[in-house]
């Protein structure tokens, strides 16, 4: 599958993954930049989502993951 970037840098997803991901209007999307591969992986922020992250961060890593996330977006 191939899409276009707009000159406003915008893409628009096909049908048919809107609906196999459950992506709506105002869905959140995830950006992840891998520079080894040379690509940005897209994730959908939604509800499947979030429930399949359950327990993944048992021990206080959430805590840690949290403080790391915010001392990186901070200038």
């Amino acid at each position: 599958m191939e899409t276009i970037v707009t000159n406003k840098g915008q893409i628009t997803l096909p049908s048919d993954l809107c609906e196999k991901y459950d992506i709506k209007a105002g869905t959140r999307i995830q950006l992840e930049v891998d520079e080894k591969a040379n690509r940005i992986i897209l994730t959908p922020i939604t509800h499947a989502y979030i429930h399949s992250l359950r327990g993944s961060l048992k021990g206080g890593g959430a805590l840690k993951l949290l403080e790391a996330e915010r001392r990186r977006e901070r200038p």
